[in-house]
């Protein structure tokens, strides 16, 4: 979860309206069957992350989401390499990407899914009495954020990760920044011209630009 609790309310106000401009998009734009499921994945991904800031949605089970993105990701793959991806494939990459994004923010949660994870937290900050960890969230001190669970001295002092974690971590912070800028820019552009032939379409961007800003921020506590 993030720690303070100013910017937890903003992520979360920032992804319930990322989830509602999403289902407005989605009710008036074009229902076509793939952007109907691309559509309700981002509103899954994005109510996912808003419970992901508080210190409950911290405690819940990390195994099964980061299946289900992962099959997200599957399934954006493969609709962009399909013909119905032809003139999308950017797109559609990138929602891919964000689905994939999502996956490995929950195996870092885990803390025991990822190669060196648990033995590296248990070299940098040895046991201290009484100090477990949350069920199924071993490992889960990420500097930045408050993990339920965690032992006091060992998250005020941060384990920090692998130096293979902190440089996707670092990755992904970047690059769902500048992907924020873009969409921004994108919908600006979109309604400024007036050539958008969707009513849902300015919403559909907009919402993209506050999952990338959300996204960037919460890779950018686990730093």
């Amino acid at each position: 979860m993030i720690q303070d609790l100013a910017l937890r309310w903003f992520v979360t106000i920032l992804f319930v309206l990322a989830a509602g401009e999403c289902l407005y998009a989605l009710a008036a734009g074009k229902r076509r069957p793939a952007a109907v499921i691309g559509q309700l994945l981002h509103v899954v991904m994005a109510v996912a992350m808003a419970v992901m800031a508080w210190p409950w949605g911290a405690a819940l089970p990390t195994v099964a989401p980061m299946v289900f993105f992962l099959l997200a990701t599957g399934w954006f793959v493969g609709v962009t390499a399909s013909p119905l991806g032809a003139g999308h494939r950017i797109a559609g990459s990138y929602h891919a990407l964000m689905m994939l994004a999502m996956a490995w923010m929950y195996a870092v949660m885990n803390g025991r899914l990822l190669p060196g994870q648990a033995s590296y937290a248990a070299d940098v900050a040895p046991a201290a009495d009484g100090a477990s960890g949350h069920a199924g969230h071993a490992g889960m001190n990420m500097p930045g954020m408050d993990m339920s669970g965690t032992d006091p001295a060992v998250s005020d002092h941060g384990v920090g990760y692998p130096a293979y974690i902190a440089t996707l971590n670092w990755a992904c912070t970047l690059l769902f920044a500048v992907a924020t800028v873009y969409w921004l820019y994108r919908y600006l552009a979109v309604r400024m011209s007036g050539a958008s032939t969707e009513a849902g379409a300015p919403l559909g961007i907009l919402c993209q630009s506050m999952m990338a800003a959300g996204m960037a921020i919460m890779f950018g506590v686990m730093l």
